[in-house]
């Protein structure tokens, strides 16, 4: 009788793996498409194509995790001890992309050849 659990349980777990890769494929199917749209015809704009990718990325990301790391299942606390640090660490790579840019537009300015804007003299006021 132990065996036929276990062969059942087996079963219920390929189920759960071919119900994520159907998912999962149909996610990428509808990206790589809209790629190609994009590609042909220019619809949609550059920003709202790039904003749908990441926004799927994320949705196969969570998505992957509580499948495979079985984070669906378990209790909020547990759930949220892993993904505050993901989303600090996500936080952290777009602040030091911000911060990279800065500096290097900054130094794209101060940078030799750059014409500098020269603000005219402010006329002191006149003593009597």
């Amino acid at each position: 009788m132990a065996h036929t659990h276990s062969a059942h349980d087996k079963d219920a777990q390929v189920k759960v793996i071919w119900k994520t890769f159907w998912i999962l494929l149909g996610i990428t199917i509808v990206e790589v498409g809209m790629a190609f749209v994009h590609l042909y015809t220019g619809f949609p704009s550059k920003l709202w194509l790039n904003s749908l990718f990441i926004l799927l990325t994320l949705f196969k990301a969570f998505y992957i995790v509580a499948e495979f790391m079985h984070l669906r299942h378990e209790i909020k606390n547990l759930i949220m001890t892993v993904l505050m640090p993901l989303m600090l660490f996500i936080w952290f790579i777009i602040a030091f992309l911000a911060d990279g840019d800065s500096w290097k537009n900054m130094r794209k300015d101060l940078s030799p050849g750059t014409p500098v804007k020269k603000e005219a003299p402010v006329a002191a006021p006149a003593h009597h």
